[in-house]
């Protein structure tokens, strides 16, 4: 494991970028790049050492059905969504598609992903997007003093106090992890 300062942090330029934008430039000394890929929570949280619960995967999804999303004509009728989740827990695609008010929610595939973020799956940070989405962030984060989230590559991970994650990516708190029996 490495940590590296701004130069060379090993972060997406993208990510890069957005961090320099949001006043979080004392983010990029505290990314951590490792020499294998880290696509999964589990990998990212092996590699870091965390709970894999303090992993904060950042998904995209599709939404369809809702004159609110009317934006989305260009991506097929359907409309991107981030859903920020807990590593440990799976998201309740039904759950999101009653917050959103819509008739249907898939995973959206790998093209609108990178299309929607402009970072490959494995690696999506939870901001420094491409383009702007509605983002949903389940509650189950703020259960951690700390969580980790990709910094724009399979390779890098920042942390970062959940509540100020929530609130750079713009999202909105809600329930829509799988609840388990």
């Amino acid at each position: 494991m490495t940590t590296i300062g701004t130069e060379g942090s090993g972060a997406h330029p993208r990510f890069a970028d957005a961090l320099r934008e949001l006043g979080l430039d004392h983010l990029h000394g505290q990314i951590r790049r490792f020499p294998d890929a880290t696509r999964t929570a589990a990998e990212a949280a092996a590699a870091i050492g965390c709970e894999l619960s303090q992993i904060c995967k950042s998904l995209i999804f599709a939404a369809w059905g809702s004159p609110l999303l009317e934006q989305g004509r260009e991506l097929g009728g359907k409309v991107p969504v981030l859903v920020l989740m807990d590593g440990a827990s799976r998201v309740d695609v039904e759950r999101v598609r009653q917050e959103l008010g819509v008739e249907k929610v898939t995973r959206a595939k790998a093209d609108v992903v990178r299309e929607t973020t402009g970072y490959a799956i494995g690696g999506v940070p939870p901001f420094g997007h491409r383009t702007r989405t509605r983002v949903l962030a389940d509650r189950s984060l703020l259960e951690h003093d700390v969580v980790w989230a990709a910094a724009g590559t399979p390779y890098t991970v920042f942390p970062m106090e959940p509540g100020a994650l929530v609130a750079q990516a713009g999202a909105t708190l809600v329930d829509v992890r799988e609840q388990t029996s």
